[in-house]
């Protein structure tokens, strides 16, 4: 194993023992999306999506908020739209500080790292693998 596969399994590592009990996915269709693109100077430029999806196999409805900041630079996000049926990855909220904070209106809502949209097949981040392989059958195989 070469200096890169170990760094890149440390960084795995200490993801999974940080945030592993709070990873999450949620699967089912669209109900709104909201983007709010803002820029500050034109030198900081941020991006906030919130998605409501209504799971597929539940009644429930979850709220996914996806924030980005970026120098220079506009951050971008793929295109969504009401009635897609997507795969959305994330990180739950953590209930076990007691720390008082300033007000967050998006407390209950599931951060957004990957979004999978299964209409259109596309990822927000490439994942490896996640593309379907197309199998080819033989001409002569075929028709026999």
């Amino acid at each position: 194993m070469g200096f890169k596969d170990k760094l890149t399994q440390g960084y795995t590592n200490a993801f999974i023992n940080k945030y592993g009990d709070r990873l999450t996915q949620v699967q089912g269709r669209a109900l709104s999306v909201k983007t709010e693109e803002k820029s500050f100077l034109g030198i900081l430029n941020t991006i906030i999506v919130t998605i409501v999806v209504k799971q597929d196999n539940l009644r429930t409805v979850a709220t996914c908020v996806y924030k980005k900041k970026r120098w220079f630079k506009k951050p971008t996000f793929m295109a969504v739209s009401q009635g897609h049926s997507l795969l959305i990855q994330g990180v739950k909220p953590d209930y076990s500080k007691k720390k008082k904070k300033k007000k967050n209106k998006f407390k209950d809502c599931i951060t957004i790292m990957n979004v999978m949209n299964l209409t259109t097949k596309k990822d927000l981040v490439p994942v490896e693998g996640g593309q379907k392989k197309v199998q080819r059958v033989r001409a002569d195989k075929r028709f026999k």
